[in-house]
């Protein structure tokens, strides 16, 4: 089968590679999308924490069953898998957070992923498609890591919610921060995204952090309380440490992006706001659920987020190009048809 390595940052190559030999408790698949994300995106610039390389990326996946030992799963099928693989005995698992289980491997990131024609997963990490698309299908993890975020966050109807960052990361938290019927405000340094969140989101307030006066307006828009919620999809060190100063007293603050340096902010105003402070990381099976079901009840329009397209073997010619922001990239999705 053809497969796309990254082989150093900056680098990609296409190699034949065997198909994945029949393995008790997996499935093979066979991949027909493969969604691009910013992990994939910091691994070919050589950014991205907890990697190594040479790494097949990929794991915003939608495939078809070609061969299950799962019953209530069938060849043929349509489907997408939870690619966060956990080992079900460890502290984190036994306390139904696998998605942070201590020994945790990620399709694409810590193993080898889904840039391939064919794909074996444990077969317990299956979801079933239930009727939507591959391409609905390729955004349902993208997606589940926002919904994820938002529920870590606790967040009550009518709160004000300033989620940082509007790619795709963030406008999927966005979007389930509107489902939890909170007051959504969206702060980034792109006017394009930022007009995406209005247009396609139906965001009501938009801040440009390098334009506008970011405190004064968050202030304006809360009646003077500031957001007691903050979700950082940025990853941005800079961004995330500035967002501690816009956290209304009695606060969540959740870290959705993920950066390799230390966080740094001031003790005595944290501590004064009685703040919390939360990391997010991955989802778990009841956020997959929760977007699919979100998707087929019309809440959430999947094929709003995807901007690009390419068949697979045009992908190395391509990848470069989408870390440009002028090419107005918000999700790009591989096809192999």
């Amino acid at each position: 089968m053809k497969t796309l390595v990254c082989t150093t940052p900056g680098q990609f190559s296409y190699e034949d590679t065997l198909t994945p030999a029949s393995q008790e408790g997996h499935t093979l698949l066979r991949i027909r999308r493969i969604g691009i994300c910013g992990t994939d995106l910091h691994a070919f610039e050589g950014t991205q924490p907890f990697f190594n390389y040479p790494r097949i990326l990929g794991h915003e996946l939608a495939g078809e069953i070609v061969e299950t030992d799962r019953g209530d799963f069938s060849v043929g099928e349509i489907v997408t898998f939870i690619p966060y693989f956990n080992c079900k005995k460890c502290v984190a698992c036994r306390n139904g957070k696998p998605n942070c289980c201590t020994s945790l491997k990620v399709s694409g990131v810590h193993i080898d992923g889904g840039m391939v024609e064919y794909l074996s997963v444990p077969s317990y990490s299956l979801v079933h498609g239930d009727g939507l698309s591959f391409d609905e299908l390729a955004l349902v993890e993208p997606l589940a890591i926002g919904a994820h975020g938002v529920r870590r966050a606790m967040v009550q109807k009518g709160e004000n919610v300033l989620v940082v960052g509007a790619g795709p990361i963030g406008l999927g938290t966005m979007e389930f921060a509107r489902i939890a019927g909170v007051h959504v405000i969206a702060l980034d340094i792109n006017d394009s995204r930022l007009a995406f969140c209005k247009e396609k989101l139906g965001v009501a307030h938009t801040i440009n952090a390098l334009t506008e006066n970011v405190p004064a307006t968050l202030a304006n828009l809360t009646d003077g309380e500031m957001p007691t919620v903050i979700i950082d999809a940025t990853g941005s060190l800079r961004a995330i440490n500035t967002a501690f100063t816009y956290l209304a007293h009695g606060g969540r603050y959740v870290l959705v992006g993920l950066q390799k340096g230390d966080i740094s902010f001031s003790h005595p105003e944290f501590h004064k706001r009685e703040a919390t402070l939360m990391s997010s990381r991955n989802a778990t099976r009841a956020d997959f659920e929760h977007v699919i079901a979100s998707m087929k009840s019309g809440l959430v329009d999947p094929k709003t987020y995807i901007t690009h397209r390419v068949a697979f073997d045009r992908v190395k010619d391509s990848f470069e190009s989408w870390l440009d922001p002028a090419n107005g990239v918000i999700k790009a999705m591989v096809s192999l048809d």
